[in-house]
């Protein structure tokens, strides 16, 4: 059964340390198995406060948790971390962000997720990979 995304939305939401990032759901297509999430900018993920700089830790996150949910979209159940990788590759300052996480492998016990963070101007901010444990249950 594939989610819609209203169901991944509900899912997204129903987490407290998810609701700090004020994420959305954007797009998500099964057969490129690919799914996008927004994150609102708000002061609560700011470097320093009255910078409007992005924490590091707020775009990792981002890119975890898109990785995570692109995996949840494909095989319909949850999957935990085992490990992911970030390369900041420009400041994101005053911005939403995009994350588009693309699923390279979805196999019986690891998948592997590439990420790819933009800002409102299509610049590339940071890319990450997430492997994740996908022995159901």
């Amino acid at each position: 059964m594939t989610l819609n995304l209203q169901e991944l939305q509900a899912s997204l939401d129903n987490s407290p340390f998810h609701q700090m990032f004020k994420m959305s759901v954007f797009e998500a297509n099964f057969e490129a198995q690919r799914l996008s999430i927004r994150q609102q900018f708000t002061s609560t993920v700011e470097r320093l406060a009255g910078t409007k700089q992005y924490h590091g830790g707020a775009i990792a996150s981002l890119i975890d948790i898109t990785g995570d949910y692109a995996l949840f979209y494909v095989l319909g159940f949850g999957v935990a971390t085992i490990n992911f990788r970030v390369d900041y590759l420009r400041p994101a300052i005053d911005t939403d962000l995009l994350a588009v996480a693309k699923v390279r492998r979805a196999g019986k016990t690891v998948g592997v997720v590439d990420i790819d963070v933009t800002d409102n101007c299509l610049r590339l901010v940071a890319v990450g990979r997430g492997c994740y444990s996908t022995r159901a249950g």
